[in-house]
């Protein structure tokens, strides 16, 4: 026991750091795709532009929801916004809920236009498509009062948000010789796969430092 709690302290801060790594890292992206809203195509990925000028509705659907909920998603894990402020705590997560569905919507939409071909084609939409269900089952979920289910469907969906983030340092080994257009094709399904894993890590230690084992009710898993 005494050990045990020599260790909280670490933990608790490594936890810290990893949101604030986290919440820099979603910001970053988060202002930096800002620049879409100007609807400059210089601003556009250069081999996209023709498809971004066609579907400008369904771009700014995913950029807007996409923007939002990269934005709002961290401070939904902040502990002592939940108890301080528990109206904020509610208010940003309609919002996060509405951003997700628009990113989500946006993405499927935008999938069958993606570079990559047909393996990235078929990776961005099931990314979005779980990035719907995930979504919707934790609102379902909070509107049960099933709080700690709704808490691992959300870290899932926030996961799946984060791919941004994973997608965009994923596409970095084309800077080592990579082809880049098989790095893109490939972290069309990596990059949230990856992201998901370690949702899944994460939502078992959370649950585990609660009971000895974790259930469904704590994990969300039938």
């Amino acid at each position: 026991m005494l050990g045990a709690r020599r260790w909280l302290p670490a933990g608790r801060t490594m936890r810290r750091v990893g949101w604030a790594l986290l919440t820099v890292s979603a910001l970053g992206l988060a202002l930096g795709s800002t620049r879409y809203f100007s609807l400059n195509p210089a601003v556009f990925l250069p081999a996209q532009v023709p498809v971004y000028l066609a579907h400008l509705g369904p771009l700014m659907l995913h950029i807007g929801g996409g923007v939002t909920a990269l934005a709002v998603g961290p401070w939904q894990f902040a502990s002592s916004l939940r108890s301080q402020h528990p109206r904020v705590h509610r208010w940003m997560g309609r919002t996060y809920l509405v951003a997700a569905l628009a990113a989500g919507v946006g993405g499927l939409m935008l999938a069958p236009l993606s570079l990559g071909g047909p393996m990235a084609h078929v990776g961005f939409a099931v990314l979005a498509v779980l990035m719907l269900l995930t979504t919707a089952r934790a609102f379902v979920a909070i509107r049960r009062r099933q709080i700690p289910v709704h808490r691992a469907w959300m870290t899932r969906s926030y996961a799946l948000i984060f791919t941004a983030v994973t997608f965009r340092a994923w596409l970095g080994l084309a800077a080592i010789g990579l082809p880049y257009a098989q790095v893109y094709a490939v972290g069309s399904w990596s990059s949230w796969l990856i992201n998901l894993y370690v949702a899944e890590r994460l939502i078992t230690y959370l649950a585990a430092r609660t009971h000895a084992r974790p259930s469904p009710e704590l994990t969300g898993r039938p």
